[in-house]
């Protein structure tokens, strides 16, 4: 008597629905997200090639400021329409005044970041320490961070280890390839991409400060932030995720597109809630 033999599938046929399925979600991410910023997004990749090859080219800081800015601006205009004006400039200016003073503090004492410095390609410095150009770079990123922390389960502390832990990510792709343009530089090196641990240290301190500190005047966000206040974050990401790829850093270069992707979800999530709201 001849006995049936049980067959079981191949790896490859069980993972297919699961890889159908992550396709197909990706297709919607990408075809809900707005043409204008994965144009951006796009720009800004290609734009990485630029910046590696002329940084050190007279007049590159001009490039900066006004690559810089554009990124801020879409994020601005939708705090501006979340918050209201009052609160919304409130907000940029108690970030600036953070991010000049933890800056500062950290260039001249190495506390908490490590020792560190500035190079050129930024632009002026204040009293010679920390770029005029900063506040414009980072606030950005908080406020994305925190846009994204706003959709997640919790309260108060909960969002701000969400936006926290999403900045540490973020600036996983952002710091090696700002050390590798010359934006600025660790005297003692360290063991990510040059980067030392104590970086990321004074991240996290610098990230549950300034998400807190976002929630706080912003009146904890208690409805669902526009899908704009993410787009600073998701062109950056891409920026990032040029650089890292173009100087071979591999580990920053991957985590910047898997960051990006993840953005872009969460802004087409994030726009779909509101629009169920509305």
């Amino acid at each position: 008597m001849c006995r049936s033999r049980k067959t079981t599938k191949s790896l490859y046929q069980r993972d297919a629905p699961a890889l159908r399925y992550h396709t197909r979600v990706l297709k919607q991410t990408f075809r809900a997200t707005p043409k204008p910023l994965l144009l951006a997004s796009a720009g800004f990749f290609c734009a990485a090639f630029v910046a590696a090859g002329f940084s050190d080219f007279p007049g590159a800081e001009v490039g900066s400021y006004v690559s810089t800015f554009l990124i801020a601006l879409p994020p601005g205009i939708a705090l501006f329409r979340y918050l209201g004006a009052r609160q919304a400039l409130l907000a940029l200016v108690s970030l600036s005044l953070f991010a000049y003073a933890i800056e500062t503090i950290g260039v001249t004492t190495g506390v908490p970041y490590g020792e560190f410095r500035y190079g050129e390609a930024l632009g002026p410095k204040v009293f010679g320490v920390v770029p005029y150009l900063l506040p414009i770079s980072y606030v950005p990123l908080v406020i994305g961070a925190v846009g994204v922390a706003a959709t997640a389960a919790g309260g108060f502390v909960a969002r701000v280890c969400v936006a926290t832990a999403l900045l540490l990510l973020t600036d996983g792709v952002l710091d090696p390839g700002a050390v590798a343009l010359g934006f600025w530089d660790y005297p003692g090196g360290g063991i990510y991409y040059g980067v030392p641990a104590s970086n990321y240290f004074g991240w996290l301190i610098s990230g549950v400060i300034a998400a807190a500190l976002l929630l706080v005047v912003g009146r904890g966000w208690r409805s669902l932030p526009p899908p704009g206040v993410l787009d600073g974050l998701v062109i950056s990401a891409a920026f990032w995720s040029g650089v890292a790829g173009l100087f071979g850093l591999v580990v920053p270069a991957l985590l910047g597109v898997v960051l990006f992707v993840y953005l872009l979800r969460c802004r087409t999530l994030l726009a779909g809630s509101r629009s169920g709201i509305d």
